[in-house]
């Protein structure tokens, strides 16, 4: 049955926690494509199609033909940063995108002026911030929800969606104030220093019944707590850590080498990369969280307990090294160690020159566009169908993750035709075959 969603009519606004390379390039990227200088390549929204019935029927319209997704003309920006400067000055700073493209749209980028952010030093220890708020928790949550509907106000936005693009918090594990609503929100009147910046941006948006993506892998909306308030305001969540380089690699070739039941025996990674993404993981407790997120997309896959002849002496190493020159354009080299009939060895070389930031703008853009629509069609809490999206997939409490890119893309493309009253594909295909056999 199709689900009663409301339609996308008026303006949405996408605010974003962390307006550096990512958000940047998001933005400029959007203002362009408005204005008809580039296309939107890479975002599924606006550029994928989606198979609708049988394949005989040859349906496959564009995936924001498909849904009442929210059209980029009716999109307006804004977000908090560390730093002052306005998202044309930002942008410049990045280095991402040519000055050239960025002067097209910057009478565009210049409006957009970052809020003061809500910020702890000791959760982003290399970032030396300017342009922050004061106060104890509960204040600051406080200013980030008046923030919010001001914006929305000053604006006329009729929707908000917050997408987290600030950098990776330092690692550490939930806590007795992170498993109830009751606790966490005694925990911000306390000032509590466990609850990080990204979960004070997490927790006022949803206590708006605004949805949250995390685009790191912080924790941030994945604790009991945060769930609990999603679930209350009927608000959808999705995390966490935007899959775009090296891991999205391994989610397309890990799936290939399972599929033909090759083994691997090690798997080496090692990145460097110079933006701000890099600076702050060049401290060792910011580079655990990236470390804990991008290792266990392997696991996942080969699942070495099931598969323990194939995957079960499994070597999984992974190194990111801060290197200025680069600045995002993050490189990663990759040596797997693989083993086919008889256990002969064979080697494969991955040598992914990536810019990290045109890979993140339009995950980024299709999380928010998603987000709104899943707010919309009445879907609230996790949103496992967004993993596609993600390294470290938000699942529901002793779900094990999906981190099969191709399963992933199956389970989103279900979820739309879902909620669209369209039959589920399954690829099995049989009813073909039989028709053809009546024919005959």
């Amino acid at each position: 049955m199709k689900t009663n969603i409301k339609p996308a009519e008026g303006k949405l606004g996408i605010l974003i926690p962390g307006l550096g390379a990512v958000a940047t390039t998001l933005i400029a990227g959007v203002e362009a494509v408005k204005k008809g200088i580039s296309q939107p390549i890479g975002s599924l929204t606006q550029m994928g199609n989606i198979r609708l019935g049988k394949r005989t029927e040859n349906r496959f319209p564009k995936v924001k033909d498909f849904v009442p997704l929210a059209n980029l003309n009716d999109i307006v920006f804004g977000g908090w940063d560390v730093y002052s400067d306005n998202v044309y000055e930002a942008a410049s700073k990045a280095k991402v995108l040519e000055l050239g493209l960025l002067n097209q749209v910057k009478e565009e980028l210049e409006v957009v002026v970052p809020m003061k952010a809500a910020f702890d030093q000791n959760y982003a220890k290399n970032l030396t911030a300017t342009n922050v708020k004061t106060g104890t928790r509960y204040e600051m949550a406080q200013e980030v929800m008046n923030d919010i509907t001001t914006f929305k106000e000053t604006h006329g936005c009729d929707r908000i969606v917050l997408i987290w693009c600030g950098s990776t918090e330092i690692y550490y594990e939930a806590s007795e104030i992170h498993q109830t609503l009751e606790k966490f929100e005694q925990a911000l009147l306390d000032d509590d220093k466990r609850i990080s910046p990204s979960m004070i941006y997490a927790y006022s948006a949803l206590k708006l019944g605004i949805p949250f993506s995390n685009g790191a892998p912080n924790l941030t909306v994945d604790i009991p707590a945060l769930i609990e308030l999603s679930k209350l305001t009927e608000t959808p969540i999705a995390g966490k850590d935007f899959k775009t380089g090296q891991t999205l690699m391994k989610t397309i070739l890990a799936p290939g080498l399972a599929a033909r039941s090759l083994g691997v025996r090690g798997w080496f990674s090692t990145n460097i990369l110079g933006n701000r993404d890099g600076l702050v993981l060049d401290d060792p407790d910011n580079f655990k969280t990236k470390e804990v997120s991008k290792l266990g997309v392997l696991e996942d896959i080969l699942r070495p307990d099931a598969n323990p002849e194939l995957y079960g002496d499994l070597y999984h190493k992974i190194r990111i090294d801060y290197y200025p020159p680069h600045g995002d354009n993050k490189e990663s080299w990759d040596n797997i160690d693989i083993f086919g009939w008889l256990g002969y060895k064979m080697q494969i070389k991955i040598n992914f020159l990536c810019r990290d930031s045109i890979l993140a703008a339009p995950v980024a853009l299709d999380l928010a566009l998603f987000s709104d629509l899943a707010k919309r069609a009445g879907m609230s809490g996790i949103q496992e169908w967004l993993s596609f999206y993600l390294k470290s997939p938000q699942t529901a409490a002793g779900l094990p993750p999906e981190n099969d890119i191709f399963k992933q893309l199956i389970k989103l493309q279900n979820t739309l035709r879902h909620i669209m009253g369209e039959d589920l594909i399954t690829h099995l295909g049989l009813d073909y075959y039989q028709e053809l056999v009546d024919v005959l």
